[in-house]
């Protein structure tokens, strides 16, 4: 209950008003969050299948250096672009079960990802002599949740 009076009030603040009135803002806003999609499902597609084993000539350290800030990027501007299309349709959302299963891939992608940092960072070196099951199961789940995440939130426009 008080999650929908929140979503009411989100909807119908100056902020929600203008997401759904402006002309250009919520295009523009759609194709931000469209650039983070791209920005985190690139970068974990990549950064994941080299965890799996794919690409080895490439150093896994060295990957995931470069490859984790651009996926994090992508999920700062999806959190920031996703809470300004929420507010333009809060209500309707939350009717939606789609919604509640992408927030949920999306709650267990960010924890995974924590959890994956915690277990594994500094020891990604010995990956290519023997990959811990764990890791491996880890970088599997990613794949599956961010992918999930994405197709749902494409979904939402049609459901």
């Amino acid at each position: 209950m008080i999650i929908a009076q929140w979503a009411a009030w989100l909807e119908h603040s100056p902020l929600g008003e203008w997401m759904r009135t402006s002309g250009s803002a919520y295009p523009i806003v759609n194709i931000i969050h469209l650039a983070g999609l791209v920005l985190l499902l690139g970068a974990m597609l990549l950064l994941d299948l080299r965890l799996l084993g794919l690409a080895r000539k490439f150093p896994l350290p060295d990957v995931s250096a470069l490859l984790t800030p651009l996926a994090a990027g992508g999920l700062v501007l999806l959190l920031a672009s996703g809470t300004l299309l929420f507010a333009a349709d809060a209500g309707p959302l939350l009717n939606n079960p789609l919604f509640f299963i992408k927030l949920a891939c999306i709650v267990l992608g960010i924890a995974n990802a924590w959890l994956f940092r915690k277990l594994w960072s500094g020891r990604l070196e010995a990956w290519d002599v023997a990959a811990p099951a764990l890791g491996r199961v880890q970088a599997a789940a990613s794949l599956a949740l961010w992918i999930t995440a994405g197709t749902l939130g494409r979904l939402l426009a049609y459901f």
